[in-house]
């Protein structure tokens, strides 16, 4: 489960985020070497246009035509350069930052493969989904545009500095004062820019949560008439994220606002303090010129960090938000010196077992010892919350046991890699997923590189050919969203030919056929009869008809296992299996 993480700063966020530019180090250095371009070709045009008045002022006859039209070409020339400069800016630098965003999409959904059901029991998947998509979105621009504008800006003033010291240190020492003050209110503005659209993004998550839980269920919706429900929980969502947008949006008003003030106190302490130091000889006119020049290049600098800043802190949320995710330390890992495991035959013991959720102080299984031969059937029965479904979750670990231990073929399950162990597990469950596509895509889920002979097999082996066959695309037939377009009994026999075609030696069945009809359970008990022959097998069932063949039947109670023996011998002890017996057989 995902631990309280503690807020990052900004330096931190970038520090993170760093190493994405290794691959594409080169096309960053030709950007930045575009961007200090683009930059001496606009530090240019004062220092030219200083040069034709300080002609014109002083000695007039050194102002002529040629001179005139080589300070043109000059300029024209840079012209092209800072045209051609744009370009490899504006789409290399651009896919350089599709690239980034493509390959931290790449880890990070990654790394959602690796969470384990703990931290899934939690987590809402339209959030998940926000911060996948949309929270990486705003990274593209942030990484191309961060390094650039920093560098521009840190050009231009860096330059600007030194080539107005020589005009006046003095007056360039008081226009430049105006600065420092400027950053520290916009640092202000923008710290609570990021909280906004940190707290903005979270709720875009939760809408998107709603909004697919609401959809996902949409038949149940209707077939309650709850639309008008629906409508006023979507209402509550979206109202709030209409409060926190306005909030948002007065603290950036607040940062343009400053920033145009601070524009307007530079541009008069030019006009003012330049005037005054021309009025004492201090300046020339053309250097006054420069500097009013100079100072409009410095901000429209700095307004192009200013309109950047809404992105940057979209970008730095975003990469805050997939730190959180990527910091998320999967429950279940392999231990040192796990190793694959081959020739599985099945047998299968707790030694001890001990098993307590998170977010529980109880334990669901406590002290557990269980022995199960090779090919045995077990059968799990008794009240809900006995620990039926934890018992058979642990043996793949889709959870680890609190304490104990879980042997398979005499090995610990935790010396065994993830991977190979859950290859030789297959699980039925009652809530059957298909994944959107073909019958024959989800079939040959159970093993990807399987021939349309495999595929075909397995689903005759399932009971499930003669029902493709008669779809109108038979194999090929889209099945819909989670299998939509079939019935329950037809997904679960699909569900079963995937696991037919896993071929897994162990075979975990929960609930299989609780939610089917008579009819469909007739035929999909038939199939898991037939996938469980010569595999160690534990079912669950609330329908206790279909264990009677079980080789062990396990009565799980809070306590425990409470009884243990075949459907004869329960029924003989007239305990509670007996009792849970009866009471089936009445309904």
């Amino acid at each position: 489960m995902a631990k309280q993480q503690k807020k990052k700063s900004g330096l931190s966020l970038l520090k993170r985020f760093l190493p994405y530019y290794k691959n594409y180090k080169w096309i960053m250095i030709a950007d930045l070497f575009c961007a200090s371009l683009t930059t001496v070709c606009e530090l240019i045009l004062p220092l030219i246009v200083r040069e034709i008045t300080e002609a014109a002022s002083s000695d007039v006859v050194s102002l002529t035509v040629d001179m005139i039209l080589k300070c043109g070409i000059l300029y024209l020339a840079l012209r092209l350069v800072d045209t051609a400069a744009n370009y490899y800016m504006a789409s290399v630098g651009h896919i350089m930052g599709t690239r980034i965003e493509t390959d931290m999409r790449r880890d990070f959904f990654g790394h959602l493969q690796k969470l384990s059901f703990s931290y899934y029991d939690n987590a809402k998947v339209g959030t998940l989904m926000s911060r996948i998509t949309s929270d990486l979105f705003d990274v593209t621009e942030f990484a191309h545009h961060c390094p650039e504008e920093f560098f521009i800006a840190g050009i231009k003033i860096i330059c600007s500095f030194i080539i107005l010291c020589t005009m006046s240190v003095p007056l360039t020492l008081i226009v430049f004062s105006v600065i420092p003050p400027m950053l520290i209110v916009l640092t202000i503005f923008n710290r609570k820019m990021k909280e906004g659209f940190k707290e903005s993004r979270a709720q875009v998550g939760e809408l998107n949560s709603q909004i697919e839980d609401s959809l996902l269920g949409i038949r149940v919706v209707k077939s309650f008439a709850n639309e008008e429900v629906e409508e006023r929980k979507f209402n509550v969502g979206n109202q709030k994220f209409l409060t926190i947008k306005k909030k948002v949006y007065h603290v950036m008003a607040g940062f343009q606002s400053s920033t145009r003030f601070f524009d307007g106190l530079m541009y008069i302490v030019v006009v003012v303090a330049g005037a005054l130091f021309m009025l004492y000889g201090k300046i020339t006119p053309a250097d006054y010129i420069a500097y009013l020049m100079f100072v409009t290049t410095l901000l429209t600098s700095i307004r192009r960090i200013v309109e950047f800043a809404e992105q940057f802190q979209r970008g730095l949320t975003g990469i805050e938000r997939f730190c959180e995710v990527m910091d998320t330390e999967p429950d279940i890992t392999d231990s040192e010196g796990a190793e694959d495991i081959t020739g599985v035959s099945g047998d299968i013991e707790f030694r001890d077992v001990s098993f307590s959720y998170e977010s529980e102080n109880k334990k669901v299984l406590s002290h557990l010892n269980l022995k199960v031969r090779a090919g045995e059937s077990i059968a799990l029965v008794g009240p809900s919350g006995g620990g039926k479904t934890t018992l058979c979750s642990l043996i793949p670990r889709f959870y680890d046991v609190t304490s104990g231990s879980i042997l398979i073929d005499g090995k610990e399950i935790k010396d065994i890699t993830t991977k190979s162990l859950r290859e030789h597990i297959g699980v039925v469950a009652q809530d059957v997923y298909l994944f959107s596509g073909s019958i024959r895509e989800n079939i040959a889920y159970g093993k990807s590189d399987a021939s349309d002979e495999d595929i075909e097999r397995a689903a005759r082996l399932a009971g499930a050919h003669d029902f493709i066959s008669e779809l109108p695309d038979g194999y090929n037939t889209y099945v819909g969203e989670r299998g939509v377009k079939l019935s329950g009994g037809q997904k679960q026999r699909i569900s079963i030919a995937r696991v037919f075609l896993k071929n897994p030696p162990i075979l975990i069945l929960d609930e299989a056929t609780s939610a089917l009809d008579n009819e469909s359970e007739k035929l999909v008990q038939k199939s898991l009869e037939t996938l469980a022959k010569g595999r160690t097998t534990f079912t669950i069932a609330h329908r206790l008809t279909t264990i009677r063949n079980a080789d062990r039947i396990l009565v799980l109670t809070e306590n425990g296992i409470a009884e243990s023996g075949t459907h004869e011998e329960l029924l003989a002890k007239q305990g509670i299996y007996s009792e849970l017996y009866r009471m089936y057989s009445e309904i």
